[in-house]
């Protein structure tokens, strides 16, 4: 049997100290081990991430869900007539019998102004922070006369004196008024529609009037209605344009608006400002795909709604996340900086050393995901950095026995976390930045790398 001789470890040893290739390989499977921590620290992040949309939901599900208005709408009653034959053996003949049947026409209005003044707060629950508001909503238009001649319904078959004012809402549980509609002057109260899945397949609850009396509605009138709601909710407000010409003014002291759906404001009128916003919203029957009458169902239109976010920006998860993807980087260009300084002055550096480096590193994230659920990002950002900065500084000190170079790598690290900080704040020129900044890093590394005698192993 074979023994290795003490000369034979000792030239290994030599080796793996003295040799650029070894010193090289140890730094590259440390940073493929940090990589382990840097994967928890993502997930780490996803988690709360996960957990702020869950608490968020709670909040909102108990204060009023988003509000979303479709309507007021007609709900007219007409006839629709079947032939069945039945063959009768003892005369040998087809005895003929009609069926009456009962359909509905629902009609949108000729023009529908809707005037909405929001008032928002924060909800918060322990780091967590949910945008509300209430509304007030006042809805005003007309109806035209109504001709169904051109749906093939007669004016004898439809039943005037059955007719309905008809609205659907996402949020009935945030009603907080009686819905009273005021029909040429007269009231009609809303009640809830027990089950409306027959003539509605969207997800959306239904209110609607009592009979309108026929000096309120018949086809020779030009019916106009006005009525108010209220609501306590959450994350947005949306109509559906039903009305042929429809308008929408808002006003709220929510200073960061989202202007959402298929329509935009007009920007010559709209104003925001640190105290809130004011937009009007504009929609001709030209500007969208979908008619005045439906029959039997009630058309899904929520696809066409429009109006305004509300949503406290919460940035500082996908801020840290961004943060973390450049984890790699980080220690990647961390240790590099120490293996040219211990390659160029020879100076030895432990792999455990290097291993308790890379560590510090990866703290900086869990401190800066911790820190900013109780402060603002950049507050966080500084203070996970400087601490890092300073704790990786004070260790290559004792490691390096150099002020220079340590002083070299703390100066070195802030340049590095302050260009990761500024390619996440940018946007549009991230890419442009990232690029740019990458090759003045890899100019660098060449340049200080001319000296160093690869040969020599």
């Amino acid at each position: 049997m074979e023994h290795s001789s003490p000369q034979n470890s000792n030239k290994f040893g030599n080796w793996f100290k003295t040799s650029i290739t070894a010193r090289m390989l140890m730094v590259g499977f440390l940073v493929l081990i940090l990589l382990i921590p840097l994967a928890f620290i993502d997930n780490l992040i996803l988690e709360r991430s996960h957990r702020q949309d869950e608490v968020v939901d709670e909040i909102n599900d108990k204060w009023g869900s988003d509000v979303l208005v479709y309507g007021p709408m007609v709900k007219l009653p007409y006839k629709t007539y079947s032939e069945t034959k039945t063959y009768h053996e003892p005369t040998k003949t087809y005895i003929k019998e009609i069926q009456t049947h009962i359909n509905y026409a629902y009609i949108f209005p000729e023009e529908l102004a809707v005037d909405t003044k929001v008032t928002s707060k924060s909800l918060k629950r322990n780091n967590y922070e949910s945008a509300v508001f209430t509304t007030n909503m006042s809805f005003s238009g007309q109806f035209s006369q109504i001709d169904l001649l051109k749906k093939d319904i007669k004016n004898e078959d439809i039943i005037w004196d059955k007719a309905k004012l008809l609205i659907k809402t996402s949020n009935l549980k945030g009603i907080k008024n009686e819905i009273i509609a005021s029909i040429n002057d007269h009231p009609y109260p809303f009640e809830t529609i027990a089950d409306n899945s027959n003539e509605y397949s969207g997800s959306l609850d239904g209110l609607e009037t009592s009979f309108l009396t026929e000096k309120d509605f018949s086809k020779e009138l030009i019916t106009s209605f006005k009525l108010e709601m209220n609501f306590n909710g959450s994350k947005s407000i949306k109509i559906i344009p039903v009305g042929k010409t429809t308008k929408m003014s808002m006003t709220s002291n929510w200073a960061n608006p989202s202007f959402t759906g298929n329509y935009l404001p007009d920007d010559e009128t709209k104003e925001i400002t640190p105290q809130g916003f004011k937009a009007n919203w504009k929609i001709l029957h030209i500007n969208r795909p979908f008619s005045q009458e439906y029959l039997n169902k009630v058309p899904v239109l929520k696809k066409f709604a429009f109006g305004t976010d509300f949503i406290v920006l919460v940035d500082q998860y996908q801020k840290s996340q961004r943060s973390s993807k450049y984890g790699f980087l980080v220690i990647g260009l961390t240790f590099l900086i120490f293996f040219l300084i211990q390659t160029l002055s020879k100076i030895s550096i432990h792999p455990f050393q290097y291993l308790m480096i890379g560590l510090a590193l990866t703290m900086f994230y869990t401190l800066l995901i911790s820190i900013s659920e109780h402060s603002t990002f950049l507050k966080a950002y500084l203070i996970a950095g400087i601490s890092v900065i300073g704790l990786i500084t004070l260790y290559s000190k004792t490691i390096l026995k150099s002020t220079k170079f340590s002083i070299f790598i703390g100066l070195s690290l802030t340049l590095l976390y302050t260009f990761i900080y500024v390619i996440i704040q940018l946007e549009n020129y991230a890419l442009l930045v990232g690029s740019i900044g990458l090759f003045l890093i890899l100019a660098s590394v060449m340049f200080i790398s001319r000296k160093i005698d690869w040969n020599h192993d």
